[in-house]
């Protein structure tokens, strides 16, 4: 039996050590160690567990209790490291930033959601007229210093208190999968309200099929740290159309390279056969197919209102 155990520890170990070595490779993160990951992991999980298990009620201030309680237990949280390395930050940021110049105009009005450290949110502040960056925590800018056309909200996890029909560009990066599963209509629903007419939202989520993708991505096979729901990239074009968008595209952007594709019933029906038959696949086979650049690695989705 000791032996057994041993045998699985030290397996868990070279996989950790393996996807470690990936994540450091791909994005310039400040590395960590097995036992700091491990302890990000249990407390992590412990947390996401009680926002799971709440009650609609609860989570009007859960949100806010349990992010802040995970950056004051773990201080070595990638969120708030690459906060200290000058380079880590303008790779981010210039990565993002290709995405989003071909939205932005000095007149836009812009609004992120779960924006952690601010610094895209402020960069883009730089060249738009009006920024929103509205999060559940200010534990990681409690320290900041905002400039006069940028405002910073605490929400609930469902609300966007901005003004009505003010956005002309929504964004968010790694938040969807955030939100608990009777959450994500309603928050969809407010940043529906607050975009303008012909309004834009750039949701970034990653895709259940290339997953998990949260803490547990070294120890789980389904995501069990605060990624609370991951999606299909059917299941993020339904919840859209539930809120009220009219279109919805899927945009590839890599490089040189920018593709927008429209979800229409011809595409939504072809992606749904795929997505079916990858769910039923072995476990390694529809993470290494899922995980091909051109497929379901990431998911960037735009809603127009």
């Amino acid at each position: 039996m000791q032996n057994k155990m041993n045998s699985e520890y030290e397996q868990t170990t070279n996989y950790i050590n393996r996807v470690l070595t990936k994540d450091v490779k791909k994005t310039k993160h400040i590395s960590r160690s097995i036992s700091e990951i491990e302890r990000h992991y249990q407390i992590e999980k412990e947390l996401a567990q009680r926002l799971k298990n709440s009650a609609f009620q609860e989570r009007q201030y859960l949100y806010t209790q349990l992010y802040n309680e995970l950056y004051q237990q773990v201080t070595d949280h990638p969120q708030i490291t690459r906060a200290t390395s000058p380079d880590v930050q303008k790779w981010i940021i210039d990565r993002r930033m290709s995405l989003l110049k071909r939205f932005l105009t000095p007149e836009t009005t812009y609004l992120e959601l779960g924006p952690g450290d601010c610094s895209l949110s402020l960069e883009v502040a730089k060249q738009a007229t009006q920024v929103y960056a509205v999060d559940v925590s200010k534990e990681i800018t409690k320290n900041l210093q905002f400039p006069h056309n940028f405002e910073f909200i605490i929400s609930d996890g469902r609300s966007v208190p901005v003004p009505e029909n003010s956005v002309d560009v929504a964004y968010s990066h790694q938040l969807m999968e955030h939100l608990h599963p009777e959450d994500a209509l309603d928050q969809l629903k407010n940043i529906y309200r607050a975009l303008a007419p012909d309004g834009i939202y750039i949701c970034i989520t990653p895709n259940r099929l290339s997953g998990p993708h949260d803490i547990s991505k070294y120890f789980d096979k389904v995501a069990t740290g605060f990624h609370l729901k991951e999606y299909t990239l059917t299941e993020l074009r339904s919840i859209f159309l539930q809120a009220g968008f009219r279109d919805v595209f899927w945009i590839k952007n890599k490089n040189k390279m920018f593709l927008k594709l429209h979800l229409n019933e011809s595409m939504n029906m072809l992606l749904k056969t795929v997505e079916t038959i990858l769910e039923v696949s072995p476990y390694s086979l529809r993470k290494l197919v899922a995980n091909t650049p051109l497929l379901f690695r990431g998911m960037t989705v735009i809603g127009i209102k």
